[in-house]
């Protein structure tokens, strides 16, 4: 019998509201440092929401250099500096020899919105004849997954994923396939999404955010939370088929264990109220994981602050995992970072990471008042030394997109 192919993680890159680059980025973690502060981009003299979780110490050019960043977008920015940073903490070097074998996949959605409005706004403004023709290629939604290829010479397969809250894991999982089925050794998994006032309008307008109906603050399953704080981040992480990753003596921070993804078919901005999809996403993944519920050890949260969202994964775990629900530490780094959609799952992966080489599990943070409905234990406000080998990672939202994923400690 053939030995099945393993997929490890090998490098990291982290621009995030509340730490930029890898170490820093866990350090805030351990700490319960927040990255949500008074929004610095935009005007919010008229609107009743006022913080967001941005990468305000961000510096492109510190990563990039200088030239040529005129014509790239916030997004491009930075998840090609993200990008950097992975390639670096992987050490891996591309060169004509292996660039064929490496692929890259992008989680991107929304970031797209605020390019699509600068060149509408100029074509009406000034008439097609005057637009500036350089605006026109950040409004493709392939625009930041094919910049990483470029600047770093990627020419493996190039794809971006655009399903909003799961597109980390799917990502991940679009990777993972490839790399199984031959097409790739190596690739690099994006999640980037930029905070705009484009953004910021349409779910204020939505009514998902924070601070229209009560206290403006990130709080996951504490009974005061009333929406999510809008974040931005990019996170790349390299993933690469164990003997690849072996034949280079590439450092190997854990194991791919399995990603599962369903659709609940219910209505586009809603919940689907019994959470089939997120239920058979953790059931799924656990079987391919080949681990039963009581392997798990630390699940990372797809928790973002909204009433319905917090209380429907608490339900979905207590139904999966029985009588461990009660004794596995379930978290959100969403109290620190915000919910920045496509990003969310690569920054999940990044965290859950630290929990299996660092030994701790992030907390939950601003958690004050308990929420009859989430009972479970979700480490409040300090983060918590702990032994972690196996962690399962959540990922949904409304619209019906859910995922799981597990990442294990490498032995």
């Amino acid at each position: 019998m053939k030995n099945e192919l393993r997929i490890v993680i090998t490098g990291i890159g982290v621009i995030a509201p509340n730490g930029i680059g890898k170490d820093a980025f866990w350090q805030a973690l351990q700490e319960g440092i927040s990255g949500i502060r008074p929004i610095l981009s935009i005007d919010t003299t008229y609107f009743k929401s006022k913080l967001a979780a941005e990468c305000a110490d961000f510096n492109a050019a510190e990563f990039l250099g200088a030239k040529g960043l005129r014509n790239l977008d916030r997004a491009t920015l930075l998840v090609t500096s993200a990008a950097k940073l992975a390639l670096d903490d992987a050490g891996l070097e591309i060169s004509e020899a292996n660039t064929d074998d490496i692929g890259v996949a992008t989680a991107t959605t929304l970031s797209v919105a605020v390019d699509i409005a600068a060149f509408t706004k100029e074509v009406v403004d000034d008439g097609a004849q005057m637009v500036n023709p350089a605006l026109f290629p950040p409004t493709t939604m392939n625009f930041p997954s094919s910049h990483i290829a470029i600047r770093y010479k990627i020419k493996g397969f190039n794809s971006t994923i655009s399903t909003g809250y799961t597109a980390g894991l799917d990502a991940l999982k679009y990777a993972m396939d490839l790399i199984k089925a031959g097409r790739a050794r190596a690739a690099l998994v994006a999640g980037v999404e930029s905070f705009s006032f484009a953004n910021f309008v349409g779910f204020y307008k939505a009514g998902f955010l924070s601070g229209r109906r009560g206290e403006e603050l990130c709080c996951p399953f504490d009974n005061r939370r009333n929406g999510i704080i809008l974040g931005e981040a990019a996170t790349v992480i390299v993933v690469e088929d164990e003997e690849f990753a072996r034949q280079r003596q590439a450092r190997i921070y854990a194991r791919v264990l399995g990603v599962k993804s369903f659709f609940d078919a219910y209505r586009s901005a809603d919940y689907a109220p019994k959470s089939r999809g997120l239920k058979q996403s953790m059931v799924k993944v656990l079987e391919e994981a080949r681990l039963s519920e009581e392997d798990i050890d630390y699940i990372c949260s797809a928790a973002n602050s909204v009433k319905q969202q917090d209380k429907l994964e608490t339900e979905a775990i207590k139904e999966v995992f029985n009588i461990y629900a009660e004794q596995i530490p379930v978290s959100s780094i969403k109290s620190m970072v915000g919910e920045s959609i496509s990003a969310a799952g690569c920054l999940q992966i990044a965290a859950s990471v630290a929990a299996i080489t660092k030994g701790f599990i992030p907390p939950t943070i601003n958690y004050e008042v308990p929420d009859p409905e989430c009972d479970l234990d979700y480490v409040p406000n300090v983060s918590r030394k702990a032994d972690v080998k196996n962690v399962l990672i959540n990922n949904f939202g409304p619209g019906g997109n859910n995922a799981a994923a597990v990442i294990s400690r490498y032995e």
